[in-house]
């Protein structure tokens, strides 16, 4: 999706795709507008807790390998980490740090009991064979026994991980702990604890609030064309639900490829033709087309449900998009974010729009703990009812203080650590210099400082 850089611009863009700089480019901006204490903002733009572990593996081939993992617990002031493990050959802690952090405000967004968290291990799943993968997730495992737990840490599937991963945490952690326990890791197995609603829940989040994205800006979805960058558990969960839900959705994106149909395409014929041929390319009821192409054609939701970095300085003008939806974790720049808002896109940040899937997994959790589980009916009630008061809490806010989407999400979220925050007592949430332009905000009374948030 990015353009070819030239050797006079590598540098920024480098400096633009880093993932950590973005979000605490994000970051920063809210908290200068919420005129946030110094010592507050410092307390929160840092991890509370990273771990790198090495990761000795006897291969199927009598090699021995050793892999490096990683583990960051961004903040635990609103309840335990939570966030997902992803196994890529890419991954790196920059990367790991900024999904910890945006776990946190995501999980702060939609109000539930959680801090941030992220994993991470440098490998290549694809090459790798399923007890090749078991044995790396159980030394992986004994590498950060002592950051995980109910009370603790509660990992989850993400890139290159699914509920086999969880199923091997979970008993691994269980073997050491001498007893079952369930509630250490969410996205498992039915039969293990799992929650029903789960494997279709970001998707779904991603469906809740484009339709309520459609009724604020008063577009029918049977007249909406869609986008989807990604063929995966989000995207093409997101593509049936929608197409069900009456969208039409013309063009998906994967990295081999694109396809197009402007009448909408068969989303379950596509799926078993990509399950046939591997591929998403030469479906037969849809034309070819340039992935570049496709991702910034006319259309009125696009929504990137792959990587982050997708959006940027380079390709933001072209999006031609009424609706941004970000399925994905960190999918726009913040180069791109100025761009976007001059070109009145309106943005459905991720740590609001992708958030279902962190709220069904506290479902899970619930569920564990309690001993009793739910049926898919009110699992997916539950998430409706939360998705659809985030938005409008976003969205009221970002008019009341005349902020775009992603700022107003930041602020709120921010609101909300701050609250919970362990320094709180001590510091108040806005700085004493006369100079501050905070908003006056809604909200509850901060119990130290007396200050409606």
């Amino acid at each position: 999706m990015i353009a070819e850089a030239n050797p006079a611009t590598t540098h920024s863009l480098d400096r633009e795709l880093n993932p950590w700089l973005a979000a605490e480019a994000r970051f920063n901006k809210a908290a200068d507008l919420l005129g946030l204490d110094p010592g507050m903002k410092k307390l929160l733009a840092t991890p509370t807790r990273e771990v790198t572990v090495s990761i000795p593996v006897i291969l199927d081939d009598g090699r021995l390998e050793v892999f490096t993992g990683y583990r960051v617990q961004h903040s635990i002031a609103r309840g335990p980490a939570k966030g997902g493990i992803r196994y890529a050959p890419d991954v790196n802690i920059d990367e790991v740090r900024a999904l910890a952090s945006w776990m946190t405000w995501k999980c702060a967004v939609v109000n539930i009991p959680y801090g941030g968290g992220k994993g991470g291990i440098i490998c290549d799943p694809s090459i790798l064979s399923e007890a090749e993968l078991e044995r790396i997730t159980r030394r992986y495992t004994s590498g950060i026994m002592t950051m995980i737990g109910p009370e603790l840490d509660i990992p989850a599937p993400d890139l290159g991980t699914n509920d086999r991963t969880m199923a091997w945490i979970m008993d691994t952690y269980s073997m050491h702990a001498g007893h079952a326990s369930t509630a250490v890791v969410t996205g498992k197995p039915l039969n293990l604890g799992g929650s029903l609603g789960r494997t279709e829940a970001t998707g779904r989040g991603c469906l809740i609030v484009s339709l309520e994205a459609c009724k604020k800006l008063n577009l029918d979805p049977r007249n909406c064309r869609v986008v989807i960058q990604g063929f995966g558990n989000v995207g093409g969960m997101s593509a049936r639900l929608m197409e069900r839900a009456g969208f039409k959705v013309v063009s998906i994106v994967e990295y081999d490829g694109a396809v197009f149909n402007p009448n909408g395409l068969d989303i379950e014929a596509l799926l078993k033709h990509r399950k046939e041929t591997g591929s998403i390319v030469d479906f037969p009821e849809a034309e070819n087309m340039d992935r570049d192409e496709a991702f910034t054609q006319d259309c009125e939701i696009l929504l990137p449900a792959a990587k982050e970095g997708v959006v940027t300085s380079r390709n933001a003008h072209k999006i031609r998009a009424r609706v941004l939806c970000e399925g994905a974790n960190g999918p726009t720049t913040a180069e791109a974010d100025a761009i976007l808002k001059d070109n009145r896109v309106f943005v459905i940040p991720d740590i609001l729009a992708n958030a279902g899937g962190v709220t069904v997994s506290y479902f899970e959790w619930v569920q564990d703990r309690q001993g009793y589980f739910w049926n898919e009916q009110l699992v997916n009630g539950r998430l409706e009812e939360i998705m659809v008061n985030s938005f409008r809490d976003v969205t009221s806010y970002a008019d009341r203080h005349k902020v775009d989407n992603r700022t107003a999400a930041y602020m709120l979220a921010l609101d909300r650590v701050v609250y919970a925050a362990p320094s709180s007592q001590y510091l108040p949430i806005w700085s004493t210099s006369t100079t501050s332009t905070a908003p006056s905000r809604p909200g509850v009374l901060h119990p130290a400082s007396g200050i409606s948030q």
